[in-house]
């Protein structure tokens, strides 16, 4: 292929590439609604609405995530189900959280916080039937003096059965739609985060694991997932890929491991690890040549580690792909106008 043609196909794949790059990452590792049993008797939630503007956020799909300015009001609506075969009698309330120590940290009991104090839901209890489900609202209003930042908590589904003669313990299952709440002026904090680097190592019972450390860069909780590959191993292997373990949720600024457990008979290496790690529309890579520890509890040897760039967020992909259509367009009538010259023209 010579001349224009070549370019012409160029930009098309380009455009392609551009295009596969907009669809936002599916959402690996993030609970569309949660389920708990309670002495034989199960319940479950689920979040029912997100804001418009993050229609393409996974993490928003399954947790109430927005940024707000002080006196607004907001509104979700959860749906709690019984997943039983009996009815069942289900409390419903705000109860607060924290991030500690690389994990989202659920309060004890009812604990209150500033974010429950502004949260109010239109009913505290529902009697569900058998495999009944009914709906909930919640309204967020945040006072006009509210100070900027970050609040955690959770809207909690629970159920159980109390002590009696029978039972001289009382038996608790609840499950909730976790709340990430950023107050502030102006438009939201970016979210951002950094793998800073990457090592294998062996746990006591042997099975091979890869840990990476990352660092919150951005100014937004995140909650990462995702996966890692190997490849070019001992007679050119390849594994995975292996999920990342779900949990980790760092606050921002904080800096904490990413764990991804691998099989025991995974062989020593050297290996060509690659992890992506993700959280909502944000996603980073990094790659590495790491050998694991031929014993237990122990660390092993990365010879190079390399950070790879990550995705780029949908509205900076759509304009590229519109610059990259644009182009074409001219590339074409261009082509046209070589392949159809001017009545009463030669070549």
């Amino acid at each position: 292929m010579k001349g224009p043609h070549r370019y012409w196909l160029l930009l098309l794949v380009l455009a392609c590439v551009q295009a596969a790059g907009a669809m936002p990452a599916a959402a690996r590792g993030v609970p569309v609604a949660s389920h708990a049993p309670a002495a034989g008797r199960t319940i479950g939630i689920k979040l029912l609405d997100a804001p418009e503007s993050r229609r393409a956020d996974p993490r928003a799909q399954a947790y109430i995530v927005d940024h707000v300015a002080p006196g607004s009001v907001i509104e979700r609506r959860v749906e709690v189900t019984n997943e039983s075969s009996t009815p069942m009698h289900v409390d419903v309330y705000a109860a607060a959280a924290a991030i500690a120590k690389g994990a989202f940290a659920f309060a004890p009991g009812r604990t209150p916080n500033e974010l429950t104090g502004w949260t109010s839901l239109d009913t505290t209890g529902l009697d569900l039937a058998a495999s009944g489900s009914a709906r909930v609202r919640a309204t967020i209003r945040v006072p006009r003096d509210a100070a900027a930042g970050e609040r955690y908590g959770v809207i909690w589904a629970q159920t159980g059965t109390p002590a009696d003669r029978t039972h001289t313990v009382t038996i608790l299952g609840r499950v909730g739609v976790r709340m990430y709440i950023d107050v502030g002026p102006g438009g939201e904090p970016p979210s951002d985060f950094r793998i800073e680097r990457l090592y294998p190592a062996r746990t006591r019972d042997g099975r091979g694991e890869v840990r990476a450390r990352v660092r919150n860069t951005g100014g937004r909780a995140l909650d990462l997932g995702g996966a890692l590959s190997l490849s070019g191993g001992p007679g050119g292997l390849r594994a995975g890929p292996f999920p990342a373990r779900t949990g980790t949720t760092l606050g921002p600024g904080d800096l904490a491991e990413a764990v991804v457990p691998l099989d025991a008979r995974l062989p020593d290496g050297p290996w060509t690890a690659a992890l992506t790690l993700r959280s909502g529309l944000v996603e980073r890579s990094r790659r590495a040549t790491v050998t694991f520890p031929a014993t237990a509890g122990g660390t092993g040897v990365v010879a190079a580690s390399v950070a790879g760039q990550g995705a780029f967020s949908t509205p900076v992909v759509a304009g590229l792909s519109a610059l990259v259509l644009a182009a074409l367009g001219v590339l074409r009538a261009k082509l046209l106008r070589r392949r159809d010259p001017p009545r009463g023209s030669t070549e």
